[in-house]
């Protein structure tokens, strides 16, 4: 097994995969005609993933989520990418990149380049892309990662300059591997709104290492090799390969046991991890990790927002500061996720550059709840106790364990009568539509885009970020521009530790808990160990049967 070859590719943290994949050792392929898998021909056996992940679109512009852009990254070509075990940018499309000028990152595409159906893949679906992501700015899209964009330029076929506002951006390349690098084929995908998936799937607009054969959205996809692939990762390890939804992690867990499945990814409760765990043809690899869970506050419609009939700023802080005074986080990264979670005291996770812990010395004490000084928030800010405070979450998109997780949440906010929480869930293609416009306060969860603290901060925090929960701190936002240029790693880091303690106080999220990494082996038929590369993305086409 060889580590340039990568087949079907999932999204990750840097630090590691905050989810847990378990790989399985499978019968060996039937026999039957050269190629098909048998006489250890495994590169050509297919290979299948189960999944609890939802598909909101295949659009890159339409969705910012791990399950649509896990199958974008089989599909779809970027300029940059990464090698496996390793979170730095690298050409995929990409000749050559670069900046040849403080504020202007000029690419060079390889020549040749083409698209499973035959088009042409050159700067103007580059731009085109680009252009679009900024013009559709979907709510649930990625284009807020596009915010140092100034314009961008195509002197000719091989050639695209992205003007920048801020000079020597440190981020630029990792952007460029992140949700929003996609490229797409711009004789097939309409400049100006997301395209269905059937649209997508029927056009062939593939430009990855795998095309999309069949597509039954969130129960079946089937993938076969593109040949016309000449990014970075080389030619796909498997000839096929297949993602196989599940509505229940139960049943998912009974079919990799089974060796029904390949892999099991995202998401398996705690106590199935544990009983898996121990199994002679499953092997889980854990360590830290960089998924971040939350709640968001939407500050138009939350108690005493600025949209609702009794608006008003002060008494709507005291309540986002009551609520992280009551947190155990503690108690429900032990008691509900059996510590594979660990705390959350800040917005940028423990291993990145510039994390520090500000929640933990501004609410409750020491990292615990405090009762008292939540009560005592509210009542210097005037609210009137308890108060009622509408919490979504969503039970299938982060986990079986998030209706636990919130229900603890809820007991504890309601414990000493300073709340009471009206605690609702809803599926997750629903959920991802209207978080937005109608939850007063609801559950995130965050995988990094690429490897930067500052991509824990960007999306939330900057003005028009990504929550789309009607936040705005000039300060914060002239902040994060600043930093993205700054050169010097010191003085960088002093301003991402800075920004972490500004946004602390304004609390338009409440950080919970920090996922753990999870770095996946299963055996092959030989009993052998097939190890997966834990890194920003890792690979799943070396696992062949």
């Amino acid at each position: 097994m060889t580590r340039k070859k990568n087949g079907l590719r999932l999204a990750a943290a840097v630090l590691g995969i905050s989810a847990l994949a378990l790989t399985g050792c499978t019968s060996a392929a039937p026999s039957g005609s050269e190629g098909d898998g048998s006489n250890g021909d495994a590169a050509s056996a297919p290979i299948t993933l189960g999944t609890t992940d939802k598909v909101t679109s295949l659009d890159p512009a339409g969705s910012y989520d791990n399950g649509s852009f896990m199958v974008m990254n089989q599909i779809f070509p970027f300029l940059l990418n990464s090698e496996p075990g390793s979170p730095d940018p690298s050409n995929d499309l990409a000749e050559s990149a670069e900046f040849t000028s403080p504020t202007e990152y000029t690419v060079k595409l390889k020549s040749g380049l083409k698209w499973a159906n035959g088009h042409d893949l050159d700067s103007k679906d580059v731009k085109f892309t680009f252009d679009r992501q900024l013009k559709i700015a979907d709510p649930n899209g990625p284009s807020s990662l596009l915010g140092n964009v100034k314009s961008i330029e195509t002197p000719d076929a091989s050639t695209v300059v992205f003007k920048l506002k801020v000079p020597n951006d440190q981020t630029f390349p990792q952007v460029l591997t992140s949700p929003v690098g996609p490229i797409v084929d711009d004789e097939v995908f309409p400049a100006d709104k997301v395209l269905d998936d059937s649209e997508i799937v029927s056009s062939k607009a593939f430009g990855g290492q795998y095309v999309i054969d069949s597509y039954n959205k969130n129960s079946l996809i089937s993938f076969s090799a593109n040949d016309a692939y000449a990014g970075l990762l080389g030619p796909a390890a498997n000839k096929s390969a297949a993602i196989k939804y599940y509505a229940d992690a139960n049943n998912m867990k009974l079919d990799i046991q089974q060796g029904n499945i390949d892999v099991a990814w995202r998401s398996l409760t705690p106590t199935d991890i544990q009983d898996l765990e121990g199994q002679e043809n499953l092997t889980v690899h854990k360590g830290p990790g960089g998924e971040l869970r939350y709640i968001v506050f939407n500050f138009d419609t939350m108690p005493y927002g600025a949209k609702t009939a009794d608006a008003d700023e002060k008494k709507a802080l005291a309540v986002r500061q009551a609520a992280a005074d009551l947190i155990d986080r503690q108690a429900i990264a032990t008691e509900v996720y059996k510590d594979t979670y660990t705390p959350a005291y800040s917005y940028v996770p423990q291993g990145f550059t510039g994390a520090i812990e500000p929640l933990k010395d501004m609410y409750g004490t020491d990292g615990k709840p405090d009762a008292a000084k939540a009560k005592k928030a509210l009542e210097d800010a005037g609210v009137q106790t308890p108060v009622n405070l509408p919490l979504q979450y969503n039970p299938d998109h982060y986990g079986p364990n998030s209706g636990d997780e919130y229900a603890m949440i809820q007991k504890q906010l309601e414990a000493d009568g300073l709340f009471k929480v009206d605690l609702k869930s809803t599926e997750w293609v629903t959920y991802q539509k209207q978080r937005v416009t109608d939850y007063p306060a609801y559950q995130l969860g965050w995988f990094p885009d690429y490897s930067d603290a500052d991509n824990f901060l960007s999306p939330f925090f900057a003005k028009d970020n990504f929550l789309s929960n009607n936040y705005d701190n000039p300060a914060v936002d002239k902040l994060i521009a600043a930093q993205r240029g700054m050169t010097d790693p010191a003085k960088r880091t002093k301003a991402i530790e800075e920004l972490q303690t500004m946004v602390a106080k304004d609390l338009s999220t409440l950080p919970l808990l920090q996922g753990a990494q999870v770095a996946v082996a299963g055996k092959d038929v030989n009993g052998v160990d097939k190890t997966l590369d834990a890194s920003f993305k890792f690979r799943l086409g070396v696992l062949s049967k």
